[in-house]
């Protein structure tokens, strides 16, 4: 009997694992509705613990709705998105009403925040890069390079540039990225940039990065370094320069390259011949001349679950939707020691991202 019991309890667990991985999207879905309802700016702006009474009139939502809106705020609730605290009807009362306020994550939906990530949230959750998912078993059958060119018939960068409006939302959430990591980089870890008297950052975009090293450190002279479209019209600064090309072909030689989330975009064979220009730039093994990478270092027995399936979940973007991947530390050693590096060192200090310091 006992027996029985213990299997009918592994049933039901077993079926709920299974529901929740099914239903898993819905975290998505709910979070990307509350950025378009723009629910963190209306709550932020109330000031106070905002009643769903309130929150349904600002919404400019039917009031039949309000039951379905409390359905959702008690998800992203659950989600750690925005907390609940109980609010006095009227003075001197002691009836009660739930009201919300945001929580710390949800301050990074703030349209005002410059580190906002709304740009994020609805880049990667635009239909464009959500159908792939749809044909991952379609593209492991064929010889397509990743489930995004069985999707959609091209490659996604190529695909972007005809669509302006998620190419813009790309752009926005990787200027933001930017914003966030130099902030973090600059603050706490300013010292991997001591000694180097030039640096360029490959795959720059519009520079966010390199504007915030080059007016840190006013003796640095920077350049941000992409394809030509990404840069033209930009203005640089008195130790900022806009520079356009191909990293396939050549980097702009200074003191030190960096990379900030760009080599997990790529399969090896790419990796490798990006890495080799990047040690032609490098002026010099002297006086700090070094390749500077930010990027995921993913660590199998990591044993904070959730960093890893994070990571993980990263690496599946990687593969379905560019050419790339999140690497071990392994595989990344591999790829320096072929590209013809000599050492390197990891400093896992960005999250879920390491500083990695590659030495020619």
């Amino acid at each position: 009997m006992q027996d029985s019991d213990e299997q009918s309890r592994g049933l039901l667990q077993s079926q709920a694992h299974i529901w929740s991985h099914i239903f898993s999207f819905i975290n998505s879905m709910t979070l990307k509705c509350a950025i378009e309802l723009q629910i963190p700016d209306i709550i932020n702006r109330h000031g106070t613990p905002m009643l769903l009474s309130e929150l349904v009139e600002a919404l400019s939502i039917s009031k039949e709705k309000s039951n379905f809106l409390y359905r959702l705020m008690r998800m992203l609730v659950h989600s750690g998105f925005f907390v609940k605290q109980s609010v006095s009807i009227t003075r001197g009362s002691d009836e009660e009403e739930e009201g919300y306020l945001l929580a710390p994550a949800s301050k990074l939906f703030l349209k005002e925040d410059p580190l906002c990530m709304r740009p994020f949230v609805l880049a990667m959750l635009d239909p464009i890069l959500m159908d792939p998912w749809q044909h991952m078993s379609k593209w492991f059958q064929n010889d397509d390079i990743n489930s995004f060119q069985t999707t959609h018939g091209k490659m996604v960068w190529d695909f972007t540039f005809q669509e302006p409006v998620l190419n813009k939302l790309f752009n926005e959430a990787m200027a933001t990225d930017a914003r966030l990591v130099s902030q973090v980089l600059l603050k706490h870890y300013g010292g991997v940039f001591e000694g180097i008297d030039s640096i360029v950052d490959v795959g720059g975009g519009t520079g966010n990065l390199a504007k915030s090293i080059a007016e840190a450190f006013p003796n640095i002279s920077c350049i941000s370094f992409d394809l030509p479209h990404v840069v033209k019209g930009l203005d640089g600064s008195k130790n900022l320069t806009y520079v356009g090309g191909d990293m396939f072909e050549a980097i702009p030689k200074a003191n030190a390259v960096m990379m900030k989330w760009i080599l997990h975009d790529w399969n090896d064979e790419e990796c490798i011949k990006i890495l080799v220009r990047c040690k032609e730039a490098i002026l010099s093994k002297d006086n700090g001349g070094k390749l500077i990478i930010m990027d995921m270092v993913v660590i199998n027995d990591e044993p904070d679950n959730k960093t890893l399936e994070t990571q993980l979940q990263y690496d599946m973007l990687m593969m379905t939707t560019v050419a790339g991947k999140e690497r071990t530390e392994k595989e990344w050693a591999k790829l320096f020691s072929d590209a013809g590096f000599s050492n390197y060192k990891i400093t896992p200090v960005l999250g879920l991202r390491s500083i990695i310091e590659v030495y020619p």
